[in-house]
């Protein structure tokens, strides 16, 4: 096939997506595709005229990428964009995707799980991987995705919405119950997420929060074993544990060698598995996901589940979680990404 991954944007997690983006394109050339390496925001200021002869672009147009210990400077990168335009899709990108066969989204954050990119493609008629528009909207808002598990009856920390200003801060940091968690609704990757250990600590999160210009969400603080589980087509993959070597699973510990340990298959027993998978699958049906998700969990010292959100374009780096899930069951790397693109072909959208 002509495949397109499209990958970068303007997200939070554009570095994360760009070393995703740079393994999937390799993986799909080594699997006989004509695949190629495109910035969803920056796109291809300097495209031949005829763009589908970089379908057979040498490399794929890959370039080395790599995750910083700190987020991408997303400033730096819309000024380096030279027509100096806010839009979503860069110089040639749709075109390209046009000319494709299926475009691989190897997107993650605001500009790939918000359903922006999904329903403009649903528009066009162009094929692309994973879940629609609709369920990537509700998967990418956390607020929503909570409304839905409350009503599914799958077992969540119980939270709350907070709209409030800078105004607000001094009130909510002394009223707000501990210990909790502070996070943005449309984050991912651990950035925007905090853990206050004291009323200051939860002062400052209030604060630092609002700088994500999104929604935020209060929720109630559950200790426990970190897992999480993958679903591809309509199986759960083998659940994997992770152990921060610090405190906390931020964003340097998911990507930094030593960051973590993760345990794969992990360490709990085969009712256990069976239960976090159902759960897995029925948060993936209830929000009309399709082809792949990640779930994430909390087992507290009872025993007892807590799922805390999905993502909807789990990250395929690889340090990744879903493609050692895969391992697990004896599937390669690049046989994962072909699943993928053969699952997503098969679908039959609504546009």
């Amino acid at each position: 096939m002509k495949i397109v991954v499209l990958a970068g944007g303007l997200s939070t997690e554009r570095a994360v997506s760009l070393v995703t983006g740079t393994s999937v394109c390799r993986a799909l050339r080594e699997n006989g595709h004509r695949a190629v390496l495109v910035d969803l925001f920056l796109g291809l200021k300097d495209a031949p005229e005829n763009l589908e002869t970089l379908f057979d672009a040498p490399d794929g147009l890959c370039a080395d990428a790599s995750i910083g210990v700190e987020a991408p400077d997303l400033e730096a990168v819309r000024s380096s964009r030279e027509d100096s335009s806010d839009r979503l899709f860069g110089p040639n990108v749709l075109e390209l995707c046009a000319l494709s066969d299926m475009v691989f989204l190897g997107l993650h954050g605001q500009d790939g799980e918000d359903g922006r990119v999904q329903a403009t493609f649903d528009l066009l008629g162009i094929r692309y991987t994973g879940s629609g528009y609709l369920a990537s909207g509700l998967a990418m808002d956390k607020v929503m995705t909570k409304r839905m598990m409350d009503s599914a009856g799958i077992p969540t920390p119980k939270w709350q919405l907070l709209e409030y200003g800078p105004e607000d801060v001094e009130r909510l940091a002394r009223e707000l119950p501990m210990p909790c968690v502070i996070k943005t609704a449309t984050g991912g990757s651990s950035l925007g997420v905090f853990l206050p250990e004291d009323r200051a600590a939860l002062r400052s999160a209030l604060e630092q929060v609002l700088d994500y210009h999104g929604k935020v969400l209060w929720e109630e603080r559950i200790y426990g074993r970190e897992l999480t589980v993958g679903v591809l087509g309509e199986r759960a993959l083998p659940a994997v544990e992770i152990l921060p070597a610090e405190k906390d699973f931020d964003y340097a510990a998911k990507y930094q060698a030593g960051g973590a340990r993760e345990l794969c298959p992990a360490p709990i027993t085969p009712e256990q598995q069976a239960a976090m998978g159902d759960i897995a699958l029925h948060l993936h049906h209830t929000l009309g996901l399709e082809v792949y998700s990640r779930t994430d969990f909390l087992m507290d010292a009872d025993g007892h589940f807590w799922c805390l959100e999905v993502n909807s374009l789990p990250g395929m780096t690889s340090a990744s979680l879903v493609p050692k899930e895969a391992a697990a069951v004896g599937m390669s790397y690049n046989a994962l990404c072909e699943e993928i693109v053969q699952q997503s072909y098969r679908l039959k959208r609504r546009t």
